[in-house]
């Protein structure tokens, strides 16, 4: 299977196959003429690193699960304690955003918006008092 056989089977584009491929995530075959050769291995291997992607874990987890995913010997709670570890991320990032929506959402309440110069969000931004 080529390149773009695996991207469409998987719904990894090529250049992120590439990519992937040179980071070492995944391994394709090489044939006789140094065209990369891919199996369904592969095809499954791509559409997990892309679900994986997706849901927003690091290259380096990804390397972690995949290699998880591949180990029959794994114990479920390794795989558990790299999302649980993904998921307190996710929820600190929740948290800031939702402090940065609170503080915006204030400031474009105080601002008139109008036409005078004074502007709380400016005075807010600065970190000194702008001269008139």
């Amino acid at each position: 299977m080529n390149i773009g056989d695996v991207s469409r089977q998987s719904g990894v584009p090529p250049k992120t196959i590439r990519y992937y491929e040179e980071i070492g995530l995944i391994r394709p075959n090489r044939s006789e003429n140094g065209y990369r050769a891919f199996t369904e291995n592969h095809v499954h291997k791509l559409a997990f690193l892309g679900r994986a992607r997706a849901l927003g874990f690091t290259i380096e987890d990804c390397r972690t699960l995949l290699a998880l995913y591949e180990d029959e010997n794994r114990e479920s709670v390794q795989v558990k304690t790299v999302a649980e570890d993904h998921l307190r991320q996710i929820e600190e990032k929740i948290e800031k955003l939702q402090s940065m929506r609170t503080t915006l959402t204030e400031l474009v309440e105080k601002c008139a918006g109008d036409h005078r110069p004074d502007c709380p969000i400016l005075a807010d931004l600065s970190p000194v008092r702008m001269s008139e």
